[in-house]
């Protein structure tokens, strides 16, 4: 998903300079407050973390929105975004789809376990299982079996036929298990971001 391009919240104005004097008036009221943000070093410090809240709950907030939450003007605000971005803690921008209402009412989880375990056979199974559409996350796992699946279709007829058609044809595939979400409890990409221990940064 490519990102999406934030634009720049102070861009230069043909035929208008600020005085020096005017601009720094205008920044003394922020300056002892906010970082500064210039020599961004390597670790994420607390304005960095609530960009990432913000953005990951309501990626279409405006800068100025996105600013005024934090607690930063626009402009730092907005480096500091294209930072996280270019440094891939931000990795894209999507719309959240509900399922249901264009037609996948089956969520399946399904274990498919390997025939052989040796790495080109398995390679190629992973291979096999990313281009399938229908399949919206893979993980490979310890215990019995060799990957877990999260499988959409339409109803339980269409995940049968799918898996008849399709999911047995794989390279490698000895057998499958599957059982289907009766409801969801929770669901959502939202990552929980108490953890990181902010670093101080003047």
């Amino acid at each position: 998903m490519p990102i999406r391009e934030r634009t720049n919240p102070n861009p230069a104005k043909p035929g208008k300079t600020r005085s020096a004097g005017g601009a720094a008036a205008a920044s003394a009221g922020t300056a002892a407050t906010e970082p500064d943000d210039a020599s961004h070093g390597d670790s994420l410090d607390r304005y960095d973390v609530a960009i990432l809240d913000e953005l990951q709950r309501d990626a279409r907030l405006s800068n100025a929105e996105l600013a005024s939450r934090i607690g930063l003007s626009a402009a730092p605000t907005w480096r500091r975004v294209k930072w996280l971005e270019a440094h891939g803690y931000i990795t894209g921008y999507r719309a959240e789809i509900d399922r249901r209402r264009i037609g996948l009412g089956v969520l399946a989880f399904v274990r498919v376990d390997a025939e052989r375990n040796n790495a080109a056979a398995t390679g190629a199974l992973e291979d096999a299982i990313r281009a399938l559409p229908e399949v919206v996350s893979c993980h490979y796992i310890s215990g019995a079996g060799t990957f877990e699946l999260q499988v959409l279709a339409t109803d339980l007829d269409g995940y049968s036929r799918w898996a008849h058609d399709t999911l047995f044809k794989l390279p490698n595939v000895k057998d499958i298990h599957t059982s289907f979400s009766l409801g969801e409890v929770k669901a959502g990409a939202v990552l929980p971001l108490a953890h990181p221990r902010p670093a101080p940064r003047g």
